[in-house]
Parts: structure tokens; sequence; C-alpha cells
């Protein structure tokens, strides 16, 4: 297997470098490297949130209106459209947000902080804050250009309003293409960064808080991941009511877990809190110069940001998409939550917790990786705590599996039509793949699909230019229903 393991690795070394330095590739301003990617993200949202009018800001009440049911009836609604849709704003929402959580809000954040400096984590916020708008943009056109099956099921995303968005406004043969450009690159990602990677790091979680190298799992990792991929099988089995069935109920139990552990932690530190959040405002504009000052801190935290919750990427239409609604505009304020609960509370939590424990003092997390210093910064305080954190971490990356088995399967069903034999293929080899995460080494594989998610924003984000006229125009009606 090892012999296997290494050949493939060097077969895939040469594709998976070559296209990581293109979608990753950085210019140097300030004595920072700015990765191009990022920038194309951040302008966007940036962008999108002066369009619309902070509507990040200005419709998140509405937005926990909807999906606490405080806003309904004939009223708030046009009637010439059929409501169509398979899950409730809620499951909807639960669903994206379990793909976008998972162990990059553990260990990203780490990382991010012990290179930016605790600065990083304040620039991670207004990234957070700025990707909200994205969100509203792709998630409205998810719903908008979504299609409905004879048997009632609904496909959407960014492949769909690329293609359908486009052709309206003449440009036919661009928007299939670059549909079908964005649904091979989903696929391809899918099977790394959200599912590989994150099998991978709750196989390690799991053997760090059972005994490390003498773990009796630590030479089972086929078990495991066959373990992994039976439940992810079991789930996704029964498409996307099943999914949002499971995540309705796991993301806030998780979420629950997690910050139930961080707010002990914050608790226990309590006296370095005030001194904290003052630091991380301060090192925001002023960071040590090894970073590139204040520029090195904001871009690693945007990156951070944009990485975690995926505005801009276009992934979670796709759940959103699956809305039980005639009103496409819902949706589009629903998915106002999906960053904030990502990046402004979680990744920010974690964010706190590493800052207020000293972690980041030499000596402490030198040769640590992400998940590893925030396990240590949790076992400064309880030395127990591992143990919980290893739990919420394996259901972090368990419900991205779900999630983006969903969304690569939506991307595979467009290249390839609907039907249950194609779908039974897609799901067999996503199966497959989670339990190769556990028991394979394959850095290439994983570096050639971080790139391909990462690539297919480019073609998203045109297409949110392209047809930002018609959320503004679905926005106004709506608004105006609602007056």
């Amino acid at each position: 297997m090892e012999g296997f393991d290494a050949a493939l690795d060097a077969a895939l070394r040469p594709w998976a470098d070559g296209l990581s330095a293109v979608v990753f590739y950085s210019v140097p301003v300030a004595g920072a490297d700015v990765p191009l990617v990022v920038v194309w993200l951040v302008t966007a949202a940036v962008w999108f949130t002066l369009s619309f009018r902070f509507v990040n800001l200005r419709g998140f009440r509405h937005a926990l209106d909807l999906v606490f049911g405080r806003v309904g009836g004939q009223r708030s609604e046009d009637p010439s459209r059929s409501e169509v849709g398979e899950v409730s704003h809620f499951q909807a929402l639960a669903t994206a947000v379990s793909g976008t959580v998972g162990i990059g809000n553990i260990g990203g954040v780490a990382v991010a902080i012990s290179l930016g400096g605790p600065g990083a984590a304040f620039w991670l916020v207004v990234a957070g804050v700025l990707g909200m708008s994205t969100k509203f943009v792709e998630c409205s056109l998810g719903v908008i250009y979504r299609s409905e099956g004879p048997d009632g099921r609904v496909s959407g995303g960014p492949m769909y309003y690329l293609e359908r968005g486009l052709a309206e406004r003449g440009l036919r043969r661009l928007g299939r293409g670059l549909g079908l450009f964005y649904a091979a690159g989903l696929v391809i990602g899918c099977l790394g960064i959200g599912n590989m990677f994150q099998s991978n790091q709750a196989f390690v979680q799991l053997v760090g808080v059972t005994g490390g190298d003498s773990s009796w799992l630590a030479d089972k990792g086929w078990l495991v991941g066959l373990g992994l991929a039976l439940l992810v099988g079991l789930v996704i089995l029964g498409g996307i009511r099943w999914i949002a069935a499971v995540t309705s109920r796991l993301v806030p139990f998780m979420a629950v877990l997690y910050l139930a552990g961080t707010t002990v932690m914050l608790f226990l530190n309590r006296s370095a809190l005030d001194d904290a959040l003052l630091l991380m405002v301060r090192e925001a504009f002023t960071g040590p110069a090894a970073t590139g000052g204040f520029l090195g801190a904001m871009i690693i935290g945007f990156q951070r940001a944009v990485f975690s919750n995926e505005a801009g990427i276009g992934s979670a239409t796709i759940a959103h998409a699956a809305v039980r609604t005639r009103e496409p505009m819902t949706e589009g304020f629903v998915s106002l939550l999906e960053p904030f609960i990502d990046t402004i509370v979680i990744c920010f939590a974690t964010a706190l917790v590493i800052v207020t424990t000293g972690i980041l003092a030499p000596g402490f997390h030198e040769g640590l990786g992400g998940v590893e210093m925030t396990s240590k910064a949790f076992e400064r305080n309880v030395a127990w705590s591992p143990i919980p954190l290893a739990v919420a971490a394996t259901l972090f990356a368990l419900s991205t599996m779900i999630s983006w088995a969903y969304y690569g399967l939506k991307g595979w069903t467009y290249l390839f039509g609907e039907g249950a034999r194609i779908e039974a293929v897609f799901k067999l080899v996503f199966c497959v793949f989670v339990a190769l995460g556990c028991t394979l080494q394959l850095d290439a594989v994983l570096d050639f699909s971080d790139a391909m998610v990462f690539v297919i924003c480019v073609p998203n984000i045109l297409g949110l230019y392209l047809l930002a006229p018609v959320v503004r125009r679905e926005l106004a009606a709506y608004q105006g229903r609602l007056r």
C-alpha cells in the first residue's frame, strides 16, 4: 500500500504543483505575499457590500426572522410562483454550515494566528462580515435559477445560474462552458478538501487522544476509514432530505459542544480576555515586521476567512438551492447567517482561546500543526479537554463530508445527467475516498483538489458580477411585497 501511495503521489505531484502555483499565485506588497485568488474574493465581497448597501448588516435581523419562522404568509410571497424545494430554511442553512464548519475552524485559525499574529483574528472577522454579502448574492441566484425535476427534486448552484443566467444575457455558450468547468472542478475538489482531508484529520485526532503512536488505532486507519465511509454512505443514500435531517440535528449539537468548550476556556482565562481583544485590534494595524506588518495580518486573516466560509466559491449555494420557498430572496437573507456562524462565531472563538491561553508564547507552539496547537491550548487549562475537542473535530469532519458529498453529487449529475445508477456510482466513489483518506497520504491529491476548489471561484465571481442586476430586481420586488 505504501508503494502505491508513493507512486500515485509522485505521478500527480507535477500536476498539483503546477495548478497550485497558478491558483495561489502571490505578488509581494509591502513585504507581504498577497495571493491573487484572495484579492479576487475579497474585492468581490467589498463590492457586493457597497453595491447592496450593507445588506449583510441591514438584513441580519430579517434572516433570523426567516429561520425561526417569524416571517411568512401571502403578504411577502409572489402568488405567481409555485412553492418548490425539499427542505426548510433552517435545514438548508444547517446543511450549508456543516459544509463550511470543518477542521479549518479548529486548526486553520491556529495556523493563521501563528503566522500573522493576533491581529489576523481581527481581519478574519472583517472578512467574515464582508463575505456575508457575497453569500447573499450567490445564494439568491442559486434559488432563482435552480432546476426542478419531474420527481420534485431540485438542483441548483453556480453551474445552473452560470448557464441559465448568462444565456439570458445572450452569452449561452460562455455560460454553458463556465458551468461545465465549475461542475468538473467541484467534483474533483469535493474528493479532497471535502473528503480525504476531513477523514484524515478525524483519524489523526482519534489516534492523538487514544495514545498517539502507541494507540491501538495507530495502524488501523482502514478500520476508522471504513467506519466513517459507512456513516457517510448511510446519510447520503437518502439524498438532500436525509442529509438535511441529519445536519439540522448534528450542526447545532457540534456547534454547542465546541462553543461550550471555548466558553469554559475563556472563563478560566477571563483575566486575559480584555488584553487579548486589545492585542488583536492593535496588532491588526501594527503587527510585527516579520509578517509584513498590518498588511500581512490582514491578508492572512482574510485568507483564513474565505478559506473557511467559502464565500465566493459558490459551493454552499447548492445546499441553499434545495430550500422550500417561492421567494428566492428569502434564502439570500438566510445565507447571511452562514459566514456569521462559521467565521465570526466559531473561528473567532478558536482565536480567542489560542490568544488567551498564551500558547503563542515562544517554546509552546513550535513544531505543532494547526489542530495540535488548538488542542494544546485547551490542554493548558484542562488536561482532559483534548478528548471532547477530538470529538468535536470528528463531528466537524463528518458533517463536512456529508455536505460535500451532496455538492459533488450535484456537480456529477450536471456533467453526466440524472439517474439512480449515475448517482450510485458517485456515492460509491465518494465513500471509497473517505476510507482512503485514513489510510493513504496522498498529499498531491489534496493539493490538486484544493487548487480546483479555489480556481472555480473565478467563473463564479464573474457570474455574480454579471447577474447582480437580477438580484437587485428580485430584492426590490420582494421588499415591495414585504412593505
